[in-house]
């Protein structure tokens, strides 16, 4: 009896690390060491230059004074707060654990050349260099590793698809922006027909008539802060189709039928930007659309 128990007793403890061994995700666990403390140690009011490279593309950012620009692969403002983010969390990310220290293992991670390679510099002196690999099981951990280390570390606090984002969308895309409460007229031109709305004892009129409030107010938030989809960076002439002038700047109209989309331009720039149809109609109106109903 005692003997048939030290048998099941045995076959039970084989069967648990069977189990811990199946449930275990492979190569994921080679190595195992907690740790606790910040991952880059950087200082964010230093930081003067970050380097991004992915399998796709090459990304050099500079501060110029207390902006941010893009100078590889194209000389452009960039995004200031898609810039501040990921400062922010080379900054924040924490270590968590070291989940590997084997080389053949860092293609299982992708904190390889199929990672996103990270340089971060303080005052024109490189002071961190890491890949940072997959996301994790949580949503908010992925691996990364320290150019110079073979360790495979889980931290905390980054987005890796924050980092490998398209050129496009570190590129400032602002065609205007003036804060809403300055604008106190609005001229539209449609070829030879214009009409202007104006702001006059705390009404907004189109001649005598007074507009649609609901519609004013949308027409005003796009004005104040014009947001592009995408870039046009070659030489361009479209056909100007509609006009809108406001704050000091004209806003130039172009419809593509072969992309279904607006070219459009600042008079405070030479670039060309793409404006999805939706974005442009809520700008573009006519005077019927505009004019209370009662007035039409």
């Amino acid at each position: 009896m005692k003997k048939n128990t030290y048998i099941l007793i045995g076959l039970f403890v084989v069967l648990l690390i069977v189990a811990f061994l199946v449930l275990q995700k492979p190569g994921e666990q080679s190595a195992s060491s907690a740790s606790t403390g910040f991952f880059t140690g950087i200082d964010s009011v230093s930081v003067d230059k970050i380097e991004i490279k992915t399998p796709t593309f090459s990304l050099v950012l500079e501060k110029r004074g207390t902006e941010w620009y893009i100078v590889q692969p194209i000389n452009y403002k960039a995004n200031q707060t898609n810039v501040g983010q990921i400062i922010h969390q080379i900054k924040n990310l924490e270590v968590k654990s070291t989940v590997s220290s084997k080389p053949e293992k860092h293609s299982v991670f992708q904190v390889d050349q199929s990672g996103t390679e990270v340089k971060v510099y303080e005052k024109g002196i490189e002071k961190t260099s890491f890949i940072l690999g997959k996301m994790a099981a949580s949503y908010t951990e992925s691996y990364a590793r320290k150019l110079n280390s073979n360790d495979v570390l889980l931290v905390e606090g980054a987005y890796s698809y924050m980092f490998s984002r398209p050129v496009k969308d570190w590129r400032d895309k602002t065609i205007f922006a003036t804060p809403k409460e300055s604008i106190k007229e609005v001229q539209y031109q449609y070829g030879d027909t214009t009409f202007s709305m104006a702001f006059k004892d705390s009404t907004w009129l189109i001649g005598k008539d007074k507009v649609q409030q609901s519609v004013i107010d949308g027409v005003l938030s796009s004005l104040s802060n014009l947001q592009a989809d995408d870039f046009i960076d070659s030489t361009l002439s479209p056909k100007i189709m509609a006009a809108v002038v406001y704050a000091g700047a004209q806003i130039r109209f172009s419809f593509n039928k072969t992309t279904n989309k607006y070219n459009v331009q600042s008079s405070h720039s030479s670039q060309w930007f793409i404006l999805e149809p939706g974005k442009a109609n809520q700008i573009l109106k006519r005077k019927k659309e505009i004019v209370e109903l009662s007035k039409k």
